[in-house]
């Protein structure tokens, strides 16, 4: 199987070169990511491997499909850059479901601690040789209320770290996982938590979840944390509750229009973004460019499941990882699979 590799970073190809050409694969490696404009460089390739910034939008789709591409292999869990309503019954589309949950719940209480103990502060003026403790007082995590948005393997992970620290934890999603979560309404969950952190995935109803009405709901001086998908925040909504002195201090990995920005190094260039430039320069904001989940654990098992999905749609001709428009995410699906979505 020959496979188009797009958005392609020096630690994907450390991570695939493990499994190119020991298994009928054949990876092809290509820095620029897959859009209507670059979707040509797929042609007289079996399968593309995609990342979350790639555009996988119907006019690519249908160019993939008359290109004779049969497979679109996502190497990460999410999948909102891809029309899966568009791709059911012309192509077949697989994804990693969980390549380590740790990485991205340690990163979000990571930049938790780093934002209200102020360690980046502290780092850059240590390095000036500052060490001065003014407006570095932070806040004791324990005993405080964090709200949970998302209970799946990530979320899960990331309140049994919260309970480690002594934390109460409020949790919403819209399937109950565990009887030992304590579950409340996303109207509750808001009003009552000093910190919220959000970990599921984008889709329709959770588009802009963080918005000017339910940022009025929530406790004054939040402290917000996102290492989902950038569009969960409507980012100037976010700012204008900065600037009020709304929310307390925002953790973010993800932005809602990184597509273009992260991944790139734009340090000798003006930012042309002006609502991202105006969070950067927020000393209660901190945001790192999509790097959750940037472990050596993490990347291995991308590479290996990525590998296995075209190994097996390859043999088998079906894939318990592919994900289909009429049974939705594959760990809601109902029925047993035995053969292709279609």
């Amino acid at each position: 199987m020959k496979v188009a590799f797009f958005d392609t970073k020096e630690y994907d190809i450390n991570s695939f070169d493990n499994f190119n050409n020991k298994n009928n694969l054949e990876f092809t490696y290509f820095e620029t990511k897959l859009n209507e404009d670059t979707v040509e460089l797929a042609k007289g390739f079996d399968a593309v491997c995609v990342f979350v910034n790639d555009t996988v939008n119907a006019k690519v789709i249908d160019k993939l499909v008359e290109y004779g591409c049969k497979l679109i292999a996502l190497r990460c869990a999410g999948f909102n850059n891809v029309d899966i309503k568009y791709a059911y019954k012309k192509i077949h589309v697989v994804r990693v479901p969980a390549y380590s949950p740790y990485a991205v719940a340690e990163h979000a209480m990571a930049l938790l601690l780093t934002s209200i103990r102020r360690i980046h502060k502290a780092f850059n003026r240590t390095r000036d040789y500052n060490f001065s403790l003014s407006g570095l007082v932070g806040f004791d995590l324990h005993g405080k209320t964090i709200g949970v948005v998302g209970t799946g393997k990530i979320g899960r992970i990331f309140i049994d770290i919260c309970k480690g620290f002594g934390m109460n934890v409020l949790a919403y999603d819209k399937f109950h996982s565990s009887s030992d979560i304590n579950y409340v309404s996303l109207d509750e969950l808001f009003a009552k938590s000093d910190i919220i952190s959000f970990h599921c995935p984008l889709n329709e109803e959770t588009y802009h979840m963080v918005n000017k009405e339910n940022l009025s709901k929530m406790k004054n001086q939040v402290v917000l944390i996102n290492t989902s998908r950038g569009a969960l925040f409507d980012a100037d909504a976010l700012v204008d509750a900065l600037k009020a002195r709304k929310v307390g201090a925002a953790c973010m990995d993800v932005y809602e229009e990184e597509g273009d920005l992260f991944f790139r190094d734009y340090s000798g260039h003006i930012l042309n973004d002006d609502t991202l430039a105006r969070l950067l320069s927020m000393p209660n904001v901190i945001i790192t460019s999509h790097q959750a989940f940037l472990t050596n654990e993490a990347l291995s098992n991308i590479a290996q499941t990525t590998s296995e999905n075209l190994i097996t749609y390859l043999s088998n001709g079906f894939n318990d990882n592919e994900i289909c428009y009429q049974c939705g995410l594959q760990d809601q699906c109902k029925r047993k699979r035995q053969e292709r979505c279609f």
